[in-house]
């Protein structure tokens, strides 16, 4: 027996109907409806941060200029930047979010948490949150459980991808995700994990997925740091038991409400908002001409 994870108001009745941290209801998920190990679902976390991690440290540091010449090492310079707007600490967590989602526009290894379009929010939150905080690995792994519950949910509910619910389906749900796993990392209850995932939310309804010359690239990199800006200070709101005032629940609702009634062209489908514009549409048809020079005689010959 398990959670299905079809509610949040229902994952916490279940936790405590059965002595349970939120965690350990999606470890029996995993085990019952996956069919895998305990061992192996942490294993399979801990690889997975330590690719987040690497990620992270690849965009520092290698070349990450992607094909189409949109990212062009702005991680980098981001993190060596001499002035902070507001703190060290904020500057990293803005660069390691950019880092991460550049490794995903330039071909490298990610973890699609919950999507490829949002593979740089949780490395960046966490990985800046375990650095501050001094945690363990270990809390960092369970965090990112209590993130993959939150994403069971949204998914049931909503949805987690852009072609379907636009990019608050990707990056809002990743902010969300990450806004629960920090939560839940320095100690919060579970009502204020899920007042940190309602905040969230609440704050990236309405976001469309509009990416320049259908690359995920622009604007999806520079969303990442702003959505870990919002996970962040989601979770400082929450933890102070500031109310979300509409249950989280509710916020899906509404999430996945949006979504349905969002225009298709506000959708993956490149053509609205910045894709549509003079310049995206310029940047669209310079891309083309650059895929079809590269394709080989044979088949520009068909």
């Amino acid at each position: 027996m398990s959670f299905l994870f079809d509610s949040f108001k229902g994952w916490k009745q279940y936790c405590e109907e059965y002595n349970l941290e939120l965690f350990e209801a999606v470890i029996e998920y995993e085990i019952t409806q996956k069919n895998k190990s305990e061992q192996a679902i942490w294993d399979g976390l801990q690889n997975a941060y330590a690719v987040m991690k690497d990620a992270v440290e690849t965009g520092l540091k290698e070349e990450m200029t992607s094909r189409s010449g949109m990212i062009n090492n702005g991680a980098k310079k981001v993190y060596k930047h001499p002035v902070a707007v507001l703190s060290p600490e904020f500057q990293r967590l803005i660069s390691r979010a950019l880092a991460a989602k550049e490794v995903n526009s330039c071909m490298g290894r990610v973890v699609a948490a919950p999507t490829a379009g949002a593979s740089g929010i949780l490395p960046g939150t966490l990985y800046t949150l375990q650095e501050i905080h001094g945690l363990e690995d270990k809390v960092i792994l369970e965090g990112l459980l209590v993130g993959a519950g939150v994403a069971l949910i949204i998914e049931e509910k909503a949805s987690l991808a852009g072609a379907v619910g636009g990019c608050q389906a990707e990056t809002g749900s990743a902010a969300a995700m990450a806004a629960g796993a920090m939560v839940y990392c320095l100690g919060g209850s579970i009502d204020q994990i899920f007042n940190a995932v309602a905040i969230t939310i609440q704050c990236m309804l309405g976001l469309v997925c509009d990416p320049v010359a259908g690359l995920v690239e622009v604007p999806c990199v520079v969303r990442n740091a702003s959505a870990a800006a919002i996970a962040n200070s989601s979770a400082q709101i929450a933890l102070a038991d500031v109310s979300a005032v509409i249950p989280v629940d509710e916020c899906v609702e509404a999430m996945g409400e949006i979504g349905s009634s969002m225009e298709s062209k506000y959708k993956e489908t490149a053509m609205g908002g910045l894709a549509a514009t003079i310049t995206g549409q310029n940047i669209s048809k310079r891309v083309l001409i650059q895929d079809i020079e590269m394709l080989p005689d044979d088949d520009l010959a068909e």
